[in-house]
């Protein structure tokens, strides 16, 4: 089966004129044309065609694309291969410029007077709470947001710091206390919980025991909350979320 240039043009997104200049340069010229000297794209041109579109959404030049594909050593898969492993690094690299700018915006939300360098050294530490506006969209409605902005409105570097601290205070101590083999549901485990509620409470809002299990859940399907508890210790953030249901559970 073949296709009409305009076909192929909409398959992938790009312009009549850009395929022209790729035949014209050699980087894809069409398998046949047709009576009238039409082109005609076959499977193969896709492929081809897909090929180049990789490459250059990744930024290479066209002579570089060109060398990449002509190469006589370079199978199809290791194309896809390459390409795979470029997209990664990409991914990664836009994932952190997102994390980045999501840094700032809570910084300038948040209102603190501080250095950008500042900025980046309190908030580049994966606070926990940093997505309290988004637990509280999800179970506490903007009563509870509102009281979170009013209150970190008022706070220095050094509230920040000493937040911080009783953030990697608890953490050790919950290690620890998984170290001794605590069940999630044991005396300990669950105080631990209950003053992690009570940390929540004391820094950004009223914290009741029904929104704490629900920002357990979420502690671990959430990825970037899991991986701040895992952080503290491989399997943290499910213990954390029993011992939080052990601990609501008593308290309803």
């Amino acid at each position: 089966m073949s296709y009409s240039v305009g076909q192929v043009a909409a398959f992938a997104g790009v312009t009549v004129r850009t395929l022209h200049h790729y035949d014209e340069i050699a980087l894809l010229s069409p398998s046949s044309r047709n009576h009238a000297g039409h082109r005609r794209y076959d499977d193969a041109d896709l492929d081809r065609l897909q090929q180049i579109l990789f490459y250059r959404e990744l930024g290479f030049p066209l002579d570089e694309v060109a060398a990449l594909l002509d190469d006589p050593d370079a199978d199809p898969q290791e194309h896809l291969r390459r390409q795979h492993e470029l997209l990664s690094d990409r991914i990664a690299e836009l994932m952190r410029m997102a994390e980045a700018v999501e840094h700032a915006m809570e910084a300038k939300k948040m209102g603190i007077n501080l250095t950008p360098e500042e900025k980046f050294e309190v908030f580049g530490g994966k606070d926990p709470e940093r997505y309290s506006e988004e637990a509280e969209r999800r179970w506490g409605g903007t009563e509870g947001y509102d009281e979170t902005q009013r209150r970190v409105a008022r706070y220095t570097k050094g509230d920040w710091k000493r937040m911080q601290d009783e953030v990697a205070d608890w953490g050790a101590r919950y290690d620890a206390l998984m170290d001794a083999g605590e069940a999630p549901a044991g005396e300990r485990a669950v105080a631990m919980a209950e003053e992690h509620r009570r940390h929540i409470t004391k820094w950004f809002y009223d914290c009741t025991p029904e929104i704490h299990r629900g920002l357990g859940d979420l502690y671990v399907s959430d990825g970037r909350f899991r991986e701040f508890y895992d952080s503290m210790r491989p399997g943290l953030a499910e213990h954390l979320r029993d011992a939080i249901h052990a601990n609501a559970d008593r308290r309803a």
